[in-house]
């Protein structure tokens, strides 16, 4: 197991009290997508041709398929970025898979202003507890520096069984992280 797939396994761990919604399927739940997901990439604000890698929890009681996550610029919805997914995640499980790269960087003013500042991005998600939080420097100490931005995105998904496929409007974080200089 990696290391950024143990982190995302502890992140979620952590959360699982407040996002546990005991396998309710996608139509009984309005607030969040079933389907907790972060992507990873070594290629953000780095000269690299890194791909990126999708890590996903399924919290139904039956397998589902992801088929992809539309990115959209914020000032012009018509510019949208499919992020092709094509992955089946068992029932109460977890599943990964490694793309090649799509640049998600664009259509967010506290994105772009975020990554000309020097910040690293080091993973888009959608579980993280406090989503009403857009600009928030949630820790400053001496060392250490952590940033978030808040995007929307619309995930689409299958049930493999029933052939009902879902599309669900939601938001993600941007999280980036900056080391103090000295």
């Amino acid at each position: 197991m990696s290391k950024a797939t143990l982190c995302l396994l502890v992140a979620l761990a952590i959360a699982e009290p407040a996002l546990a919604q005991g396998g309710i399927a996608p139509a009984q739940s309005e607030s969040e997508a079933p389907i907790k997901y972060a992507i990873y990439s070594s290629a953000w604000g780095e000269p690299s041709n890194a791909g990126l890698r999708l890590v996903a929890q399924n919290q139904t009681d039956h397998s589902l398929k992801l088929d992809s996550i539309l990115f959209s610029d914020e000032d012009n919805t018509a510019i949208i970025t499919s992020l092709a997914i094509d992955l089946t995640i068992p029932a109460q499980a977890w599943a990964e898979t490694e793309m090649s790269y799509v640049d998600l960087l664009f259509g967010s003013k506290c994105i772009t202003e975020t990554m000309t500042e020097s910040w690293k991005l080091v993973e888009i998600s959608n579980y993280t507890l406090n989503p009403s939080v857009r600009g928030l420097i949630i820790e400053d100490t001496d060392s250490f520096r952590i940033y978030q931005c808040v995007r929307t995105v619309t995930l689409n998904w299958q049930d493999p069984e029933s052939g009902a496929t879902t599309e669900f409007t939601e938001w993600v974080m941007y999280h980036f992280e900056r080391r103090r200089e000295f």
